[in-house]
């Protein structure tokens, strides 16, 4: 699931693991309990994502890597903020060779939108699950709500350089191939989602 910080892939890729009863992989998810628990990869991740840029391309596919070697992957996944640029989607072609077609889904949304969104987007400062627009309260746990330290104003428009400098090209890397797809976050959740199954369905011939 591809699109670029703001445009919903993660709320959409949860959506689409729990309809086809598969993880959803996160990589945010993943540094951001890394950072929490204080390990090494968590010290290394802390100052790259408070600033809004990537983590280093190799410890990725290193986390990527040992995530996928886990059972629950092994009927297939979802990946949410994985590939992020072309050296790791190269690595990621070597990690699914023969395990079954790569299903690319870009969704698009203007910058516009995007800043609006992250600028004003909420998670759970217990657990770290991003809240719906109309939570008090994190839906989860309970817990306070708070911004993440990466959607202030000034790192929104730097993680929005990022993307374009380094992740947009990922885009023109998978758009050449018969399963990639792209569809328009620039609408309510429930017509992106519907986008996003119909898009799947063309390639997948309607299988679950």
């Amino acid at each position: 699931m591809l699109g670029a910080p703001g445009a919903g892939k993660g709320t959409q890729a949860e959506r689409v693991a729990r309809e086809r009863r598969v993880p959803r992989i996160s990589t945010g998810e993943i540094l951001r309990e890394a950072v929490s628990q204080g390990n090494e990869l968590g010290k290394a991740a802390r100052a790259v994502m408070d600033a809004g840029r990537l983590v280093a391309d190799e410890k990725m596919i290193d986390v990527i890597r040992e995530r996928l070697r886990q059972p629950d992957a092994a009927g297939g996944y979802v990946l949410d903020g994985f590939p992020r640029t072309v050296r790791q989607a190269e690595a990621l072609d070597g990690l699914v060779d023969g395990a079954g077609s790569l299903i690319v889904v870009d969704i698009e949304v203007p910058e516009e939108t995007l800043v609006r969104r992250l600028s004003t987007r909420m998670i759970c400062g217990t657990c770290g699950t991003l809240a719906r627009p109309t939570d008090k309260v994190c839906g989860k746990c309970g817990g306070a709500l708070v911004q993440r330290t990466d959607d202030s104003d000034d790192v929104v428009r730097e993680r929005l350089q990022v993307y374009a400098r380094d992740t947009q090209p990922i885009v023109e890397f998978y758009r050449v191939r018969p399963t990639f797809r792209s569809v328009d976050g620039d609408q309510t959740a429930e017509a992106v989602a519907a986008d996003i199954a119909a898009a799947l369905a063309s390639v997948t011939g309607g299988r679950s």
